[in-house]
Order: structure tokens, then sequence, then C-alpha cells
């Protein structure tokens, strides 16, 4: 069981380093329609706070944050991530201590971080329990954990099942939660919920589709088409609208913000 483990370990890095040095432009890379930056701060204050984000890949997050006052770390296990995340900090002139170590075994003490959140990370963990509680030991009494992943009631969801069935999923194996199911998952480890966003793709899930596809042919679509600037802000605003109310629910992405109770030691 060990060596099965430690061999699945090593294909998602060697998955991981392929798929960070393909080539392809840093702003088309990884998209997340800058969504962790914005529910953060519309959650919390970040000015003074030492955050750390786990499996950090381009780290673009936390370079936003540590210009909101943050002073940010940012860890992922895969050196070819980390040197992306070495150029996103280095073209915004932002501060940011880049670390190489395994989520599931923080290098760093007890009760070090103001917060620590990861986007599209807990997904690809069979057991999110033990990642979970790593991010819960370092957070101090009060802390603010943000966990965002692929939430299950979307078709995109649907989609991906069969591509990660036959082994032709970018990211390999990943699952996707319920909101109820991952609030649970952040209280089994002494954390308190205290807020849940979700989103809807914009632009469309058959548009990025259409995208990918043409990209391989040579052809290049803008990553985000505005085309009547009146409508787009019109649409923006309604899909705003109903992401507050449905996004948790019904959206691609899910992402629920815990608070480290004291006296808890997240292990």
């Amino acid at each position: 069981m060990p060596e099965k483990k430690l061999e699945e370990g090593s294909e998602q890095k060697r998955r991981w380093a392929a798929f960070w040095t393909r080539g392809r432009p840093l702003d088309e890379i990884y998209d997340n329609d800058d969504r962790i930056v914005e529910e953060t701060l519309r959650t919390t204050p970040v000015e003074g706070w030492l955050i750390l984000e786990v499996g950090a890949a381009t780290a673009r997050d936390s370079v936003s944050l540590s210009s909101h006052g943050a002073t940010a770390v940012a860890l992922d296990y895969v050196p070819e991530a980390l040197a992306l995340a070495r150029q996103a900090a280095t073209s915004a002139g932002s501060p940011l201590l880049l670390v190489c170590g395994d989520a599931e075994s923080l290098p760093f003490a007890d009760g070090v971080f103001d917060m620590v959140f990861h986007q599209g990370v807990l997904e690809h963990f069979r057991d999110p329990g033990r990642l979970v509680s790593e991010n819960a030991r370092v957070l101090r009494d009060d802390g603010v954990l943000l966990v965002d992943v692929p939430q299950t009631f979307h078709v995109y969801t649907l989609l991906k099942k069969p591509l990660i069935a036959l082994g032709r999923w970018f990211a390999g194996w990943e699952t996707q939660f319920t909101r109820g199911g991952l609030e649970r998952l952040l209280s089994d480890s002494g954390l308190m919920p205290f807020r849940a966003y979700g989103r809807f793709f914009s632009p469309s899930l058959a548009y990025r589709v259409l995208r990918e596809a043409l990209m391989r042919l040579g052809v290049r679509l803008p990553l985000r088409p505005v085309i009547l600037p009146p409508l787009h802000r019109l649409r923006r605003s309604l899909r705003t609208g109903v992401e507050r109310r449905l996004g948790p629910r019904l959206g691609y992405v899910l992402g629920v913000f815990a608070r480290k109770q004291h006296g808890t030691g997240g292990t």
C-alpha cells in the first residue's frame, strides 16, 4: 500500500510538472476570474496578515493579496510551478516567499498563519481530511481557512467524470464536494464554517471548450471576449445576483471560509 501511494504521488508530480511547462502564456494557464482575492477581501481585511497559499502554482492570488498589505507564503511541491510563481511576483514587483514542500506535512510550526487558502487543490487528495487538518494546525486561533473546490451539482462534474475514468483528464484523479459535505469536513478538523460562495462559468463552458479545441488548431480566441461592453456589464450584474443566491449549491466551483476555534489543534 505505501508503495502504491508513493507511485501515485510520483505520477501526479510528473503530470503537474508537465502541465506547468507546456509553454502556454502565464495569463492563460490558470484563470480563476480573481474570485479568491475578491471573496477574501469581501470577507476579511488582510493587511498585516501572514498568509499561506497551499498548492500555489502560479501564486497570482498570493501576489494580489500581498498588494493589499499581506505577507504571503506560496507553497507547492512542483518546482516548475514555483518558477511560474517567481515570475508572477517579479512581474508585479511584489514580495513573495516561495517554499517547496508537502501539503500533507507542512514545514511550518503550529499556529503561525493568520490565513491559509487553496484553490483547485483539495479535490486531488483521496484523504482530504488529512490536508485540512494540516491547514488547521498551522493556523492561529481565530485564523481563517479558505477552501475552493469543484462543486458536485454541475454539468462540469458530469463531463469530467468519463475523462477521469478513461485517464484523459488533464489533472488525473479528482473528486468534488457539496457545500454540506465540505462544511462537515472542515468542522471535523476544529474549524467553524461561516461563509460560502459559488461561481458560474464566465465565459461559458461551451466557449471554453471551443477555445481549447481551436487553440490546438492554431486559432487563438480571447480568454474573456467582450463584444458589446454595455451588454457584458448587464450580463455580469445579473450573473452576480444569481451567484449570491444559488452559486454555493449550483455553481461549477464552491468556496467555504472557516475559522479556527480556540483550543483546536487540527490534528
